[in-house]
């Protein structure tokens, strides 16, 4: 579907006007697909029609939010950068009285609930606090709810005995029916909340920013923007781990960053 480059920008700034979510620096052609994507499901014939359903009627714009923003995971997804977590990253943190954790682009829950582990298994969670934080409402009730397709476990379970994992990962939860519930000790120390990066500010300090996979549908003016937003929420020697696609070459703030394993792009605050 081709859309007409007006349209498309007067869509984006619409929506940034009446509602206050600001896709305009997002990849646009991740955007683009995914708003045709929307379109053709719901067979829209035209942009200028999705216009006017999305900015009249707010029960089609959280659906169109929904889709737009969805992001893929999986538990210990790139089981290696969970390990070099756990190798390089952990010990460290272990040297903290408190530990404060942002999940920054938390999608359904599956990457919290990975680090929830993590932290458990080096003795560290109960003196923790996870913030989980998504542009996606629909996301992070699935977050909160922590039930899972079973289906799935199989290759979460392979993940995590990649990852270094030390126990059965079957402790970690309940098999009911066709789904998996997480246990509600890893919950304790989550804080769930809605967090637009592109827009909102800075709200703490903290030991360990995780952002994976979010910042590769972002243009490079909004990802140096949100390296700006990391780097003052990090407290200094406060550790950022990104998805491997992604990076820190062209930010500004790279030499305001050590690396502590470049190839699972996690980095230290000097």
């Amino acid at each position: 579907m081709n859309f007409d480059n007006k349209e498309f920008r007067d869509l984006l700034e619409s929506i940034r006007f009446v509602y206050g979510y600001d896709f305009t620096d997002y990849a646009e052609a991740s955007v683009k697909r995914r708003i045709t994507q929307f379109m053709t499901t719901r067979k829209i014939p035209a942009l200028e029609k999705l216009g006017k359903m999305i900015l009249q009627d707010e029960k089609i714009f959280e659906e169109f939010i929904q889709e737009v923003s969805v992001t893929v995971t999986e538990m210990f997804r790139d089981p290696i950068f969970y390990k070099s977590l756990r190798d390089n990253v952990m010990k460290r943190l272990a040297t903290y009285p408190f530990i404060k954790v942002w999940i920054a682009g938390c999608a359904t829950g599956e990457e919290i609930y990975s680090i929830a582990v993590l932290l458990q298994e080096e003795g560290l969670l109960n003196r923790s606090v996870i913030y989980a934080t998504d542009i996606n409402q629909r996301s992070l009730q699935i977050a909160k709810d922590a039930v899972y397709p079973l289906q799935h476990m199989k290759a979460y379970t392979a993940n995590y005995q990649k990852a270094g994992g030390t126990r059965s990962f079957s402790e970690y939860y309940k098999a009911k029916y066709n789904s998996v519930i997480f246990d509600k000790s890893l919950k304790q120390n989550i804080v769930f909340s809605a967090h637009n990066l592109a827009v909102d500010k800075s709200f703490n300090e903290f030991q360990l920013i995780i952002c994976r996979n979010v910042l590769i549908y972002f243009n490079q003016q909004l990802q140096n923007k949100v390296i700006d937003l990391f780097y003052e929420s990090l407290c200094t020697f406060g550790f950022l781990g990104l998805g491997n696609k992604e990076s820190l070459l062209f930010s500004a703030k790279r030499k305001h960053f050590e690396d502590v394993d470049r190839k699972e792009k996690i980095f230290m605050k000097k």
